[in-house]
């Protein structure tokens, strides 16, 4: 489930970067009052540790389940 919510919330990022970098446009300090706001600060902060979480995922064995899912 983290590994989950991580990713969503790395991919919520990257998008938020993809919109400064084509429009400068910051998607998160539009919404929250400003890029020195605390409530983005703190968004940015869960955003940048889910980032550091998925970085895990790059490491990680894939073990097929009896199934044939991937896990």
């Amino acid at each position: 489930m983290l590994d989950r919510v991580s990713l969503v919330l790395s991919i919520i990022g990257g998008i938020n970067w993809l919109l400064v970098g084509l429009f400068r446009f910051d998607l998160v300090a539009y919404l929250f009052g400003g890029q020195a706001a605390t409530i983005s600060r703190v968004i940015y902060t869960i955003v940048g540790v889910a980032a550091l979480w998925c970085i895990s995922l790059l490491f990680r064995e894939r073990v097929s389940e009896p199934d044939g899912e991937m896990r």
